[in-house]
């Protein structure tokens, strides 16, 4: 089977759709796939192009078994909506002319990730110009993170937006994405239901388990043995909400064995680095983002992990950063309104994580008290079995892949 992926990212970025996206083409590949993946140079979550790689140019090679297609885009160091815009807009065109070539190479099946939704029209006819069947695959409805997050005003603009949108929806063979509720948003905008695939996002639970030990990075961060570590990983952006951190660590900044810990990159990092001095936040420490293979050990590292967003995102978004942490068998701190996924997966299973509503510095703060008081020095066992029962990485690809080959209507045994 010839499958074709087209998205903004890929590895070797480390965090986000573009892991999700290099361990789905590598694993296809390594199955017997013959893999294409249309991809941009690998720049997020630091929105910088990383060094080695072709800002301006095409760059084409193979990696663990898949045919890469680098394509050149505009990436602002200072990301606004106007300017996102263009970057959107540069990768589709890029893009698109990357697909041309690959009219011959004719594929049974060809995937868009969403984002980015402005890629769809070229996907569509050069598909149609293929025989190839099509598939969204959304990792973020990114209309409705727009405006959830009040980024956009309503108008008749935004009608239009949401009406394309569905237009374009409606033309793909088949929508998956990546929970129930995000199949309901689906289904909402126009989708037939017999066309909605679930395809959540996994763990590696071999390899991220309850069982690592994160006392030697503890101790190359320079904390103390006894120092009970409050930890946000992953994308540092505006759609988190991640200033409610430094109100929490504001509070506890008296106990001095209480820290504050965020890893990763984004572009919003430096506007908290300096909102943390300007508040004089002793307790508040940032870190890089940590290679795949220290992810173990910084996640055993966590008394307490966080996974913060504001109102209205927590709808269109299911974070991959939680995959991991249940994995890993992690005492969390989630912010989500009771109606969405993680509101309904936190009624569904007691004692998973601890849900509290979103931008509440209140509410924030007691539940950092409430899990402090909790004995930590275990894992969260009702974590670590729905991750087990739940987020498996082969079983979940072995389920996609099934679904490609119906869609394709060709025979194809992911083993």
């Amino acid at each position: 089977m010839k499958v074709l992926l087209k998205s903004l990212n890929y590895a070797p970025e480390l965090t986000g759709i573009g892991k999700y996206n290099g361990e789905m083409c590598e694993a296809f590949a390594e199955k017997g796939m013959d893999v294409t993946a249309i991809v941009a140079p690998p720049y997020y979550p630091q929105w910088q192009v990383s060094p080695g790689y072709r800002k301006f140019w095409y760059k084409q090679g193979k990696t663990n078994g898949v045919k890469l297609i680098r394509c050149p885009l505009y990436v602002p160091s200072n990301v606004s909506i106007p300017k996102r815009f263009i970057h959107l807009c540069s990768f589709a065109f890029t893009a698109g002319l990357a697909m041309a070539t690959q009219l011959f190479n004719r594929p049974n099946v060809v995937i868009l990730v969403q984002p980015t939704l402005f890629c769809a029209p070229f996907a569509l006819i050069f598909a149609k110009l293929m025989g190839a069947k099509t598939i969204m695959h959304i990792q973020d409805f990114e209309v409705n993170a727009m405006f959830g997050l009040g980024m956009v005003r309503e108008g008749k603009m935004v009608n239009v937006v949401k009406r394309l949108e569905s237009w374009l929806l409606k033309r793909f063979d088949a929508v998956s994405t990546i929970s129930y509720s995000m199949m309901e948003i689906a289904k909402a905008k126009g989708v037939d239901e017999s066309k909605i695939i679930y395809f959540p996002n996994w763990s590696d639970i071999d390899f991220v388990t309850p069982h690592s030990d994160g006392s030697a990075l503890k101790k190359e961060w320079d904390f103390n043995p006894s120092d009970r570590i409050i930890m946000y990983a992953g994308n540092i952006g505006y759609k988190q909400g991640l200033e409610i951190i430094f109100d929490a660590a504001e509070y506890f900044q008296e106990q001095t064995d209480i820290k504050f810990v965020l890893v990763g990159a984004g572009a919003y990092t430096n506007t908290l680095i300096a909102l943390s001095a300007k508040r004089m936040l002793t307790n508040v420490y940032f870190k890089p983002l940590q290679p795949w293979e220290n992810v173990p050990q910084m996640l055993a590292l966590a008394d307490i992990h966080l996974v913060v967003q504001k109102k209205g995102a927590a709808d269109a978004v299911l974070p991959s950063k939680l995959t991991n942490i249940l994995a890993a068998g992690g005492h969390t701190l989630v912010t989500a309104e009771r109606h969405t996924e993680l509101g309904v997966i936190a009624a569904k299973y007691e004692g998973i994580f601890h849900r509290i509503e979103p931008e509440d510095s209140t509410a924030f703060i007691d539940g950092i008290t409430h899990l402090l008081d909790q004995d930590l020095t275990s894992h969260n066992t009702v974590a670590r079995k729905f991750a087990e029962s739940n987020l498996a990485k082969d079983q979940i690809l072995a389920e996609f892949a099934d679904n490609l080959a119906l869609l394709a209507k060709t025979e194809y045994v992911f083993n």
